[in-house]
């Protein structure tokens, strides 16, 4: 039976998600809409989000090959894919593989310090407090569980899940000559109450660093004017889909 679009459910930077004449499925239409600094600075580039789209279904599909659940259920065209509604966890969960952003900030440490060659030796997993009005403040675990968001088997699963999707995805974007930095994640319980991935894992949410030259290849192009953001997704996309 095939499923059609109703009415818009929810608007967020990157992506509009819609009702569909399935109540357990959505629609994901990404958008080309750019926003950086909790949507303090905002432009427009037009085919970006056709460019998520098609790499997010790459990255799902590479994903469920390697045993991680997602909402993916299928790409619908350039812009949109079907997916499982699910109930998400107002978390976002960050991988950090090299200091760079907000953390050499906050820290005062120097870009470019690989998180396994200091005493922490893995990658650094952070939660962030997804609430636009509070800037999606860092969390401490024990706040997350304070606020009744996740009981701290949730947080540790989502943290294991994170930390397996990453060893995943950096060995797949090293074939493709590009350095994984760091990530964005969210997480959603599905009708059953399983944690699953959902969102999006595109250039907008993950830094990606060309292996060679060191070039950025992802949203830092806007958020530092770069420019030439679209022609860095573009090759991004050549190279996932070259392997």
């Amino acid at each position: 039976m095939e499923v059609t679009k109703q009415k818009l459910l929810y608007e967020g930077k990157g992506k509009r998600m819609f009702e569909t004449s399935n109540p357990e499925l959505i629609i994901a239409e990404f958008k080309d809409d750019l926003t950086a600094f909790n949507a303090l600075k905002k432009s427009k580039e037009a085919g970006k989000g056709a460019l998520n789209c098609k790499i997010s279904t790459e990255l799902f599909m590479l994903l469920k090959n390697n045993g991680i659940n997602s909402h993916f259920i299928k790409k619908l065209d350039d812009i949109e894919m079907l997916c499982h509604k699910v109930k998400i966890i107002p978390l976002e969960v960050v991988v950090r593989n090299i200091t760079t952003g907000s953390i050499c900030k906050r820290l005062g440490i120097k870009e470019g310090i690989y998180f396994k060659d200091t005493p922490l030796k893995v990658p650094l997993v952070e939660f962030y407090y997804k609430d636009d009005d509070l800037g999606d403040p860092l969390l401490y675990e024990k706040h997350a569980i304070m606020l009744g968001i996740a009981t701290q088997d949730e947080l540790d699963e989502m943290a294991q899940k994170a930390l397996k999707v990453n060893e995943i995805l950096s060995s797949f974007f090293d074939r493709a000559n590009l350095t994984l930095v760091d990530f964005k994640l969210e997480f959603g319980l599905d009708n059953e109450g399983n944690i699953i991935l959902a969102d999006e894992i595109s250039p907008d949410s993950a830094r990606l660093w060309d292996k060679l030259s060191g070039e950025k290849m992802d949203k830092d192009r806007f958020r530092q004017d770069l420019g030439g953001l679209k022609v860095a997704y573009e090759e991004v996309l050549n190279r996932l889909l070259k392997l």
